[in-house]
């Protein structure tokens, strides 16, 4: 079908339906259209984590916003698929490929809130879906009320303004994407918070046998953004972690050396384990690898939680 669909010019782009989603996947439609000169429409996908009501740590996090544009993608219903970065399980599935990771955007996460953490007021109800968050959290505010939260960023940004939590804690990137970044009452620096392995960086998937296609979303790649991403996603791999374990992992190619610094921290923010490493961008999976058995070694494990396998 995308063969078919190379030589007329027109390409079906799998998105999940909500905004921030259809968004940043218009913005990969249009650059691949500028570059390549292809045709490119939006084809809307829902998936089992835009449905289910339950909170996404309970169900492993990782692959709930993918199975399904998957599934679409091998069925020749669509011809690729866009997803964020941090929501692809660590796993390889043989059937597809990532054939591109654009520019990262800014991979910190963000406060939405009247104050900035610090001068909210001791008992402050903070919501956040993201054990990752809350245990780092806990490190800098240990005398707050973290409370667990769906939603997309419209859903919980309202909490705020109606007064039911007193701010919320999202991904810089995706408030950026729809334009709400105005509302952003303070930055976390990495150094404070590390962020979820490949967050604010996108993923263009396509089938692995599809060599046309392959070759053509290539345009699209960033090697800086996926030399950084692949050492991050090592690392949680070898962790043996989901996106519902408090791992954080952040990673930065100067275009000589590859820096990667990762946290492991219990949930209740009372231990933690990090540790940094740098050398080629060529060796990111090594990097990574040798990073998460280093944090192992110094009790990372025992801190993990459940895992998945």
């Amino acid at each position: 079908m995308s063969g078919e669909a190379l030589k007329l010019g027109v390409l079906r782009l799998g998105t999940r339906r909500s905004l921030m989603a259809t968004t940043q996947s218009g913005q990969v439609a249009d650059r691949l259209t500028a570059l390549t000169g292809h045709t490119v429409e939006l084809v809307g996908v829902t998936t089992f984590g835009d449905v289910t009501k339950t909170q996404l740590a309970q169900l492993g996090g990782t692959g709930v916003f993918v199975s399904a544009l998957r599934d679409k993608l091998i069925a020749g219903d669509i011809d690729f698929a866009v997803h964020s970065l941090k929501d692809l399980p660590t796993k390889p599935d043989p059937r597809v490929v990532i054939a591109a990771i654009p520019p990262r955007d800014d991979p910190r996460d963000a406060l939405v809130g009247p104050a900035a953490l610090a001068d909210l007021p001791p008992g402050a109800r903070v919501g956040t879906g993201s054990p990752r968050r809350v245990a780092q959290l806990r490190l800098l505010r240990p005398d707050l009320d973290y409370v667990p939260i769906r939603g997309n960023a419209d859903t919980r940004i309202g909490k705020v303004t109606s007064g039911e939590l007193s701010a919320v804690v999202l991904a810089a990137a995706g408030l950026g994407r729809i334009g709400r970044q105005a509302e952003i009452s303070q930055l976390f620096d990495v150094d404070e918070m590390l962020p979820a392995p490949g967050q604010g960086a996108l993923a263009v998937e396509c089938r692995a046998d599809d060599a046309a296609l392959v070759e053509l979303l290539a345009v699209l790649d960033d090697p800086r953004t996926r030399a950084a991403v692949t050492a991050e996603r090592a690392l949680l791999a070898t962790l043996e972690g989901g996106c519902h374990a408090p791992v954080g992992a952040y990673a930065a190619d100067d275009g000589h050396i590859l820096n990667l610094t990762a946290t492991v921290v219990a949930i209740d923010g009372a231990r933690s384990v990090r540790k940094s490493t740098a050398g080629d961008p060529s060796a990111a999976m090594e990097l990574g690898r040798d990073l998460a058995a280093a944090m192992i070694a110094e009790g990372a494990g025992t801190l993990m939680g459940e895992r998945t396998h």
